[in-house]
């Protein structure tokens, strides 16, 4: 049985306050560690409470020395549907009062989302068990990895409802696909099937409904076998790779191998490495 399917095994978190506890489940299976948006009778849609819960969930793990891989997840016939539009109607939650208060809503909790995730050392990984729709892919494209089940649609759709990403979709987008590809998908708001998602490069895997749990729980566990030391650093070497120009980037490349070459983390690795093979 999928865990997301019996969320009784899962764990509040004890940093939320009630109110939000039963948004995010929370779950540790040795090093990795495992966010669960809850609200599946609304598509886990961004509404406030649960971008507090999330932002609370993510801003936890670095202080964390024992989780070495994140897996987000949602709940229910959804990854995530982004925001809710019955509240967009009414003019409540994030979309309430005036122009002033509504960019301060933005920043106070779907930004903060942004850039708790960003912060994360370890890698995140994406498992996608259906739509992820506009602030929804975003918060599937700011991971670092994205797995996806067959049947996922996935749309930056924003237009659709006369609006943009306000939690920096055109950001991660350009670089998941490329500006041409990400301006037609801005532009058109055209939903993508899980196999064009991978073709064009914003997903990694595409597999079955019921392999979904096994496939992201492999893959989060070989990540998470690595030394934790260079883990860390090999993710931040590749994020920064992408915005350096190549003297920079080999420069920082060479700093990092240098830091690990003359730890004793990579020491142990080697002998580690040498006992196997023998």
């Amino acid at each position: 049985t999928s865990t997301i399917d019996n969320p009784t095994i899962l764990k509040r978190a004890s940093f939320m306050n009630p109110e939000q506890a039963d948004l995010i489940l929370i779950e540790q299976r040795a090093a990795v560690l495992y966010l669960t948006l809850n609200g599946s009778d609304t598509g886990n849609a961004l509404t406030t409470p649960m971008c507090v819960a999330l932002a609370e969930g993510l801003e936890s793990v670095n202080g964390r020395a024992d989780i070495h891989c994140v897996v987000l997840r949602g709940s229910g016939r959804h990854f995530c549907t982004g925001g809710n539009v019955n509240d967009m109607q009414k003019g409540e939650d994030l979309m309430q009062g005036s122009t002033e208060d509504v960019l301060d809503g933005l920043r106070r909790y779907l930004h903060r989302i942004t850039l708790a995730m960003q912060a994360i050392e370890v890698p995140i990984i994406a498992a996608i068990n259906g739509s992820a729709i506009g602030a929804g892919l975003d918060l599937a494209m700011m991971c670092d990895l994205r797995v996806a089940v067959t049947g996922a649609r996935l749309a930056e759709s924003f237009l659709r409802l006369g609006l943009i990403s306000g939690i920096g979709g055109a950001w991660f987008l350009t670089r998941a696909v490329g500006l041409a590809k990400a301006m037609e998908m801005t532009l058109t708001s055209q939903f993508h099937s899980a196999e064009e998602a991978l073709q064009m490069g914003l997903i990694n895997r595409v597999v079955e409904a019921e392999a979904l749990d096994a496939t992201v729980e492999q893959l989060a566990t070989t990540i998470a076998s690595a030394p934790p030391k260079a883990l860390r650093l090999a993710k931040r070497l590749v994020r920064q790779a992408a915005s350096s120009d190549l003297p920079q980037a080999l420069e920082t490349a060479g700093s990092v191998q240098a830091i690990l070459l003359c730890g004793a983390e990579h020491k142990a690795a080697v002998s580690a490495f040498l006992a196997s093979s023998r």
